[in-house]
């Protein structure tokens, strides 16, 4: 996440005020302490603390590895001129810059980053604990990703706010659900479905799906079926499934379920 300055203010004392930690990758330059330094200039006369390596993928999804040079200082920081100066006092916090000075090829911009965190800095170590932190940042884009692109939590039309964050709190519930399934099929082809599926699922997507031969039971397995509910054409060319075909696939797996709990209540009557 890129911070601006038009969020600078209500977020920073917001965390203060809930006693919380943020860690952002800032975007705006801004008055330090002394009025005559901005946050780049006292980052750009800090000293290199060390270095730290880094595993990525660039744009061709081809493994680069890189080295940082790593800089951290604890900093003071002005608000915006005007009323926020007066509504906002100065906020101190850690700035890190990780700046990559060599890299082992690669199709991709050189790592550049700034970052803010009220989180203790005091050592190499600490710096790089954030650093990977930061790394790991893709993972909560494609949970917003599903939960805006998916659920459509974005289009909600909800009369008040309370009904708004039940309905939420529960989309990213079945967020993290779609999004953890298709991480651990990627990391682990030999999960047991059991996992993240009840056996009513099983059966209903073994009955929709069969088997066309006898394999062990995966959740990898189950996850094609449910990609397979919700458009994916599994052909031999197609990369695994992703988030928001998963999420067609159990929504519909969903409803379906919903349908076969009403007709067993209907027939034991």
């Amino acid at each position: 996440m890129l911070l601006s300055n038009k969020i600078f203010e209500k977020l920073f004392h917001q965390a203060q005020q809930d006693n919380s930690n943020f860690l952002i990758r800032i975007k705006a330059d801004r008055r330090t302490e002394d009025e005559t330094t901005t946050i780049n200039q006292a980052l750009k006369k800090a000293k290199v603390r060390g270095q730290h390596k880094v595993i990525y993928f660039d744009k061709n999804d081809l493994e680069v590895q890189a080295t940082l040079a790593v800089k951290f200082e604890k900093i003071t920081i002005k608000s915006s001129f005007g009323s926020k100066a007066k509504n906002y006092p100065d906020i101190t916090a850690i700035f890190i810059h990780a700046k990559e000075i060599s890299n082992t090829g690669g199709d991709r911009e050189p790592i550049d980053w700034k970052l803010i965190t009220n989180l203790p800095v005091k050592i190499v170590t600490d710096a790089a604990e954030k650093l990977h932190w930061y790394l790991l940042r893709w993972k909560i884009e494609v949970f917003f990703k599903i939960l805006k692109s998916g659920c459509e939590v974005e289009d909600a039309k909800l009369r008040t706010a309370k009904a708004l964050c039940k309905l939420i709190a529960i989309y990213s519930i079945m967020s993290w659900w779609v999004f953890w399934m298709t991480m651990l099929n990627r990391e682990s082809q030999s999960v047991s479905p059991n996992l993240a599926l009840s056996e009513i699922e099983l059966k209903i997507l073994d009955h929709l799906k069969p088997d066309k031969k006898i394999t062990k039971n995966t959740l990898s397995k189950y996850i094609l079926k449910i990609a397979k509910l919700g458009g994916y054409l599994a052909r031999s060319s197609d990369p695994p499934p992703g988030n928001n075909v998963l999420w067609r696939g159990l929504q519909r797996l969903t409803e379906i379920q919903i349908g076969v709990k009403i007709g067993m209540k209907l027939v034991c009557n």
